[in-house]
C-alpha cells in the first residue's frame, strides 16, 4: 500500500465541521488559517433551525422537501421557508469560502450527514421516522446522492483549483444496524437495518457524489468493514470510544484511511479508558492539549496496531474526537491548532 496516493496530503488535519458562534466569515479565516493542508466547510449550528446536521442535510435533497413540524424535521408536501433556509444559508457559505480561498489549490473537505442518519431523525408526514419504511430510505439516499453531487458541482465552480473530500456523518449508523433507534413515544425501537442494505445505501450515495469519501461516526461500534466495501476511502473516529483494535486494525490493513479523533472537543470531555483511548487532557486544566499529547496519542494508537510508522503521516488525517459547536471559540482555535502541529509532527517523525 506504500503506492498508494491518497486524496490528502501526508501530514494532514482538518476539522470534522462543527464550530461554535454565527459568524461564518470568522470561522472560515480560522479554518483557513489553522488546516492550511485540508481546510473544511465549517458548520454553525448555533445560527439555528437549517444549520444543523439534519436541517443542513435536508437542505440538500433533491425532490424531497422537508420542513420544521415541532421542532422535527419532517417530509412536506412542497418546499417552505425552512428548507430555503437551509439552502440561503449554505449559499452564504459557498459565496464566502469563495471570497476567502479564491486562490486554494489542494483537497478541500464538506460535510453532510449521511442517509441512515437521516433517515432516522427525519419524519414521514404520517408519523414515524423514515426508517420505518424501506422504500422511503431508498429515496431519501437517491434524493441525497444526487443532491451531493451538485452540491460537489457548486464547491468546485467556486474553488476550480481544489479538490474535494466528502464527509458523510453517520451518527446514528451503529444504531439503525443494531435496531437501537428508539420511535417517537420511546417504548420501542424501529427494526434493525440490514448490513447489506445500509451498505448499498451507502454506497450509492457515495457513488452518486462522485468524490473521495470519508464516513465519520462519533459513536462505539462503528461496522468498519461496511464502511469500506462501501467505497469509502477514511472513516472518522472519536479515539476515545475504540475499544477493540482488531478490527479498525483489519480495516486500515485493508486499505481504508483514519481520520483519528485525537483531541477532547471541550476541556470538560477528557476521559480516560484504557492505555489505547486515554485522553490527552484533563477536565480540570480548561486547557486544549499540546500538539505533542496530540501525536502521542495517534503514534501510540498506531504502534498498538502494530503499522509500519512509514505509513502513519499518509494514512491518518489528525482532527478533534467530534465537532467543535461546543466549545468556546479560543479553545477551538488551540485544538485546531494542536491537530494541525501534531499531523506535522507525525510527519517529521
Amino acid at each position: 500500500m506504500s503506492d498508494r496516493k491518497w486524496p490528502w496530503a501526508a501530514g494532514a488535519a482538518t476539522g470534522i465541521g462543527s464550530l461554535p458562534g454565527t459568524d461564518i466569515a470568522e470561522a472560515q479565516r480560522v479554518v483557513l488559517g489553522e488546516l492550511p493542508e485540508l481546510p473544511h466547510l465549517p458548520e454553525l449550528p448555533a445560527r439555528g433551525p437549517g444549520a444543523d446536521l439534519i436541517g443542513r442535510g435536508a437542505g440538500l435533497l433533491v425532490e424531497l422537501p422537508v420542513e420544521l413540524y415541532a421542532a422535527r424535521w419532517r417530509v412536506a408536501p412542497r418546499p417552505g421557508r425552512d428548507v430555503r433556509r437551509a439552502r440561503d444559508l449554505m449559499e452564504r457559505d459557498l459565496d464566502q469560502l469563495a471570497e476567502q480561498a479564491e486562490e486554494y489549490a489542494g483537497p478541500l473537505k464538506i460535510q453532510a450527514a449521511g442517509p441512515l442518519t437521516l433517515a432516522a431523525a427525519v419524519e414521514l408526514p404520517i408519523g414515524g421516522r423514515l426508517l420505518r419504511d424501506p422504500g422511503a430510505v431508498r429515496d431519501l439516499a437517491g434524493s441525497l446522492g444526487e443532491g451531493l453531487r451538485g452540491h460537489v458541482e457548486a464547491v468546485s465552480r467556486r474553488l476550480p483549483r481544489a479538490s474535494v473530500l466528502l464527509q458523510l456523518d453517520e451518527p446514528s449508523l451503529p444504531a439503525a444496524l443494531s435496531g437501537r433507534v428508539p420511535t417517537e413515544s420511546g417504548l420501542g425501537t424501529y427494526r434493525a437495518v440490514e448490513s447489506e442494505v445500509a451498505g448499498a445505501l451507502l454506497r450509492g450515495v457515495i457513488e452518486a457524489a462522485g468524490v473521495p469519501t470519508v464516513v465519520h461516526c462519533c459513536a462505539p461500534d462503528v461496522p468498519l468493514e461496511l464502511v469500506r466495501s462501501a467505497g469509502a476511502v477514511g472513516v472518522a473516529l472519536d479515539l476515545s470510544l475504540v475499544t477493540e483494535l482488531d478490527p479498525l486494525g483489519e480495516a486500515l490493513d485493508a486499505g481504508l484511511g483514519l481520520f483519528a479523533g485525537a483531541a477532547p472537543t471541550s476541556p470538560s470531555t477528557g476521559r480516560s479508558t484504557g492505555p489505547s483511548t486515554a485522553a490527552p487532557t484533563s477536565p480540570s486544566t480548561g486547557r486544549a492539549p499540546t500538539s505533542a499529547q496530540v501525536a502521542d496519542r495517534v503514534r501510540g494508537l498506531w504502534d498498538r496496531l502494530g503499522f509500519p510508522r512509514g505509513r502513519l503521516a499518509e494514512q491518518v488525517v489528525v482532527t478533534p474526537a467530534c465537532g467543535l459547536a461546543g466549545a468556546s471559540p479560543a479553545y477551538a482555535r488551540a485544538v485546531l491548532a494542536a491537530c494541525r502541529d501534531a499531523g506535522r509532527r507525525l510527519a517529521e517523525a
